[in-house]
């Protein structure tokens, strides 16, 4: 076919992971990103990467000896516990383990791939706030932040869970899922907290109560990510009383409020932290969400399929960026690589939602420890 010109809007894994698909086959495309540059904010926390779906986008995109120079093959260990502070499973990964869910921190994934990028595709600092069909049949415009428009044949909405592209093709929106989810930070963790990251250890280490949940992550930055998350109203954060914006005030109130009864080598997960404290709160867009084909416009990742988080996310985002540049090339016209794309984005995320919303409703019910140690001891067997 004539070689479309493509417009991503996003510059997260899957954007990018396209647009290095398209780059290398000669199909003209531009990333539209709202970030003024690589540097200008956290990326986030870390991801674990499967073989089937984020390690097999980088493989064939030709990054898989990079994305092993920096993984981190211990990032596999998991420490699973009861609000009492006992280890109910324990997962220790032996050096010669093969690298089945390493991690890699988003920043380092995302270097990975604007490394693979000339200047100039990613356009920074360029913020999508709305787009709209030119004439029929003749591409897409999209508004930008400052004023200016940028057109295309093509547009691909990989701008998360408040994609501004989804309207072109569905009125459905996220909605809350009832869990609100708090992140804090142990800068230099061996350093500043050494016997909460003696306690942590090389990978993840989760606590689980009553509807709630304590999370702990090394990260290749030598911080650990601490999330305390918990199924609450949507305004609890506005009536709960913590002054989030105060950390020393907030932290001790987080351990009586969300903690009490907890093992105190638990809640020092919480007061062990340092700096700022984000609130999020979950979204999800339902399971199967489908929408008719257009010839100009598609999504993929969050802004398609925004599911409970449960290690699936950016994995599903960056084989959907693999597969629609696949059949972008592939296909001998734009509208039958959508339809291709979307057929099989639509029947496998829709599996992998369902199964997410159940580990999800795992790890959120009364008897979460219980529920849980189950299921990675069938996973170990």
């Amino acid at each position: 076919m004539s070689l479309p010109h493509v417009a991503v809007v996003g510059a997260g894994p899957g954007g990018l992971v396209l647009a290095v698909v398209l780059h290398r086959a000669g199909i003209p495309v531009t990333v539209y990103e709202r970030d003024a540059g690589p540097d200008t904010r956290d990326q986030g926390g870390t991801l674990d990467l499967h073989v089937p779906s984020g390690q097999r986008a980088l493989r064939e995109v030709g990054l898989e000896a990079q994305f092993q120079a920096v993984a981190r093959g211990e990032g596999q260990d998991m420490v699973l516990l009861d609000s009492a502070g006992t280890v109910l499973v324990r997962d220790e990964t032996p050096d010669d383990a093969p690298m089945l869910r390493p991690e890699i921190d988003r920043r380092a994934l995302r270097d990975l791939l604007l490394g693979a990028l000339p200047d100039g595709v990613v356009a920074w600092g360029r913020h999508c706030v709305a787009s709209e069909p030119l004439t029929a049949g003749s591409g897409m415009r999209l508004h930008l932040a400052d004023d200016t428009t940028a057109d295309a044949d093509l547009v691909v909405g990989a701008d998360g869970a408040h994609s501004r592209v989804r309207a072109l093709l569905t009125d459905v929106e996220p909605r809350y899922s009832g869990k609100t989810m708090i992140e804090m930070n142990i800068p230099d963790a061996d350093r500043t907290a050494p016997a909460v990251a003696a306690a942590v250890g090389r990978g993840s280490y989760w606590a689980l109560g009553e509807c709630r949940t304590l999370a702990a992550q090394r990260n290749g930055d030598g911080r650990i990510r601490v999330y305390l998350t918990k199924q609450v109203p949507l305004d609890w954060p506005q009536t709960c009383g913590i002054p989030f914006d105060d950390g020393d005030t907030a932290r001790p109130m987080l351990v009586e409020q969300l903690l009490a009864g907890w093992a105190p080598e638990l809640t020092a997960l919480v007061t062990a932290t340092h700096g700022p404290i984000l609130v999020r709160q979950m979204e999800v867009l339902p399971a199967g969400l489908r929408w008719a084909p257009r010839p100009d416009v598609t999504l993929l990742g969050d802004a398609a399929h925004l599911m409970p988080s449960a290690g699936e996310g950016a994995n599903q985002a960056m084989l959907d960026g693999l597969l629609l540049g696949r059949a972008l090339i592939e296909q001998h016209d734009v509208a039958s690589a959508l339809r291709v794309y979307e057929e099989e984005m639509f029947a496998r995320t829709a599996a992998i939602a369902a199964e997410s919303a159940r580990i999800e409703a795992m790890i959120s019910s009364p008897t979460a420890a219980q529920d849980m140690t189950r299921f990675f001891s069938r996973t170990a067997a």
